[in-house]
């Protein structure tokens, strides 16, 4: 049996039938000529003109027969060429030609939301709509895409750029945050390549070097048939084999009872022919090959996800085997398995996370990505799999990378640089402008998560909108909408729970109202413990003044606020005077306390030399203080501390300053100003900027009043009191700062145009 077996014929009984002009064929690659080894690969064009030859079609025939009696196909019907045939490869470059033509640009693709026929689109109302002028009574009505590029949502230039890289065959590297599309993107890009000739990768015993096993590569669904054949030919040789030996068995028992012989040393006779036969079966097992890459089945561009993977799962192993000699063994190639690389060959490869990959796999991967092909070996050096190496296989993906921002950081440069080079690099926007189609794009993303899920019951109109106003909410911008799609999806599938744990036809604006207080996440839900339990110890006091004491308010991991009070105290100094603060500040809030510090010195007329300001952030936690959003509320409690003037506990704030005294903007106001509603305070301060930002649910608007503010001068005369002293305070504060504060305490409802909230 030949190693280097004819990929269409069934293989040969005869060692020698390769033809020599196999070693001088060529792998089909796209751009690069392969390597001799590699051209030995490819021999189905050649093998489908050598048909007509006289010694092939006597062994052909040979086969024929004993197919015949089995009851078996004929060879040249089961391996029948289809590249060998003109037409077949006219009609292949002409679907290949469609394919490429099917892919459209940017502008076509999620444009426009469809909808069942008879439903109508208001265009005039369609800006004050909260669905963009979608006349539907559910989601039931809106039309789902069926390719995954079209249900893209928001990020228009990673769309772009996705639909470039799959024309052009280029590497893409996508940073953003989670949930923000990217695996969604890179499986769209699967189906958006050009049609190729897929391929199924085998891999043979080499007689002349066990550990460097050969490797083959047919067309898709080629190789389930050789296999099938090669089986076949295993079984006839070891009926045949087994029928020879039960017949010398049968002679040398007969021989034993005719002839004085001992029994005994004809039973001996028998178990030693029983075992040279067992022992040589095993060379005609071997012959079989590995089919370590399938595609048979495959109707669209390969697409593997190797997140998280391992350099074996990643790049290829070779299992170890115990038994490495005495005719137990397994031979080296049945022990080969794929990486993802060699798995998604001719399609895309997915690696999120990209510096959870250590050095050296990344190392490998580009050479990988160079060469396009790459020889599996085994990763661990204690196996025996690390002493068998194959030859390369092919291994021609499109890459596309992904993490967040940090995922940089420990990339190979070097990788990076081979992704930037030959192909893109895209950053995925977190919120998108809120427009009337935009919202109509949110509605059918809730019909696709119906659609995906199969289990969730349609939404209602007024389940839709609450779910537009939440992504409003979350984007923490004025008049944008989140793209952290994900979060939102979950907060879709519990709603859906809810209703149909109660058996309703659709899902209600109940039930999303339900679901956003059952999907709270872990930190909103340790900030409401948090609130409960200071409550229960009097921590909050949210009545009288209390000087040197501040109600500040901070964020618990991306969408949870609770308040955090600070204290000042004025004590003598020891020694030099000195800013001495604690509760775990991390390096920003230490800076802005020192920024706090600056003002102070300036207006205040006591001598700073003299007294040791100290400042405490009152429960912060094993978790500390980072950021500078505690600002004004640091400088209010100093303040009041250093001129004995009580801070009204009803007051919460937030706000950055500089050392001029400006009240700078700072992110998660919204969930801030709930976390002080929930406290029991009747205002908060927030910096003017930030005015637009406010986005808080319904039922915290009558509970408390927004007063958004443009400087320190400003804070205190909201949230100082004594008006005596405080009025001298503040006027002195204004001549320093060089602002004017006009009439009142500019305080803005929160009923009115400080919440832009539509309802």
């Amino acid at each position: 049996m030949s190693n280097d077996t004819n990929v269409d014929d069934p293989p040969k009984d005869e060692p020698d039938a390769e033809p020599e002009s196999d070693q001088t064929q060529s792998r089909p690659r796209d751009e690069e000529p392969a390597s001799d080894r590699q051209g030995e690969r490819s021999l189905l064009e050649e093998e489908g003109d050598r048909r007509d030859d006289v010694d092939d079609d006597d062994q052909r025939n040979d086969i024929d027969d004993s197919n015949a009696d089995t009851g078996e196909l004929d060879d040249s019907d089961e391996f029948d060429d289809p590249i060998a045939d003109p037409n077949d490869e006219l009609e292949s470059d002409s679907t290949t030609e469609e394919a490429e033509d099917d892919i459209e640009t940017v502008e076509d693709l999620g444009s426009t939301v469809e909808v069942d026929p008879g439903v109508e689109v208001d265009e005039e109302n369609a800006e004050d709509d909260l669905l963009g002028g979608l006349k539907v009574d559910s989601t039931a009505d809106i039309e789902v895409p069926d390719r995954l590029v079209d249900q893209v949502i928001g990020q228009d230039e990673a769309r772009d750029i996705i639909i470039k890289a799959a024309k052009q065959r280029r590497h893409v590297m996508m940073i953003g945050s989670p949930g923000t599309g990217k695996s969604m993107l890179a499986k769209a890009m699967s189906q958006l390549l050009p049609r190729e000739d897929l391929q199924d990768v085998l891999v043979y015993h080499n007689p002349d070097d066990g550990n460097e096993p050969k490797v083959r590569t047919v067309p898709a669904g080629k190789g389930e048939q050789i296999i099938d054949a090669h089986k076949e030919e295993a079984r006839k040789r070891n009926q045949m084999r087994s029928i020879l030996m039960w017949v010398i068995i049968a002679i040398i028992i007969g021989y034993t009872l005719l002839s004085p012989t001992s029994i005994l040393l004809g039973i001996i006779a028998a178990g030693i022919v029983w075992l040279i036969f067992r022992y040589t079966s095993r060379g005609t097992d071997a012959m079989v090959p590995n089919m370590i890459v399938n595609n048979g089945d495959q109707r669209t561009a390969p697409f593997e996800d190797a997140t998280g993977a391992h350099a074996g799962a990643l790049l290829g192993d070779v299992r170890h085997d115990p038994f490495q000699s005495g005719g137990m063994e397994t031979p080296s190639h049945d022990r080969v398995e794929p990486g993802s690389i060699h798995q998604s060959n001719k399609g895309v490869l997915f690696v999120d996370e990209m510096n959870t990959l250590d050095v050296r796999t990344q190392q490998k991967l580009m050479t990988a990505i160079q060469e396009g092909e790459f020889a599996i070996t085994g990763q661990s050096e204690r196996s025996s799999g690390a002493m068998v190496q194959t030859e390369p296989v092919p291994c021609d993906f499109i890459m596309i990378a992904a993490g967040n921002l940090d995922a940089m950081e420990n990339m190979h440069p070097a990788l990076r640089s081979r992704i930037k080079g030959y192909g893109y690099e895209v950053y995925m926007d977190d919120t998108i402008e809120d427009t009337a189609e935009m919202r109509r794009k949110y509605a059918r993303f809730i019909a696709q998560e119906v659609e995906r899920d199969g289990r969730l019951p349609h939404f209602e109109r007024e389940a839709v909108e609450e779910l537009i106003l939440e992504a409003k909410r979350r984007a923490g911008r004025k008049d944008h909408l989140t793209l952290l799609f994900r979060d939102l999806g979950g907060l879709v599938r519990v709603a859906g729970d809810i209703a149909r744990s109660e058996d309703r036809e659709y899902t209600t604006r109940d039930d999303v109202l339900q679901a956003k207080s059952r999907s709270r996440s872990i930190e909103q839900q340790l900030a409401d413990d948090y609130i409960e339990r200071r409550k229960d110890y009097e921590l909050q006091v949210t009545d009288d003044g209390v000087e040197g004491r501040v109600n500040g308010l901070a964020v618990m991991g991306e969408d949870s606020g609770i308040m955090l009070p600070v204290m000042a105290e004025i004590a003598p100094a020891q020694g030099g005077g000195q800013v001495i603060a604690t509760g775990q500040l991390k390096e920003m809030a230490e800076e802005s306390v020192q920024n706090v510090s600056a003002i102070i010195k300036k207006f205040s007329d006591v001598d700073l030399s003299e007294k040791d300001i100290h400042i405490q952030f009152v429960q912060a936690g094993q978790q500390g203080v980072d950021g500078d959003s505690a600002s004004i509320t640091v400088a209010t409690a100093v303040i009041s501390a250093l001129e004995d003037i009580p801070v009204d506990q009803s007051i919460a704030m937030t706000g950055s300053l500089s050392v001029r005294g400006d009240v700078l903007p700072v992110g998660g106001v919204t969930h801030k100003i709930e976390a002080a509603a929930k406290a029991g305070c009747s205002k908060v301060i927030i910096p003017e900027a930030n005015e637009q930002d406010v986005m808080i649910e319904e039922e915290y608007e009558e509970m408390i009043e927004i007063i958004p503010c443009s400087n320190i001068s400003e804070v205190l005369d909201v949230a100082l009191e004594g008006e005596p002293k405080k009025d001298s305070l503040v006027d002195r504060l204004k001549s320093i700062t060089g602002s004017a504060f006009e009439g009142g305490q500019g305080a803005v409802g929160s009923a009115s145009g400080s919440n832009p909230n539509p309802q």
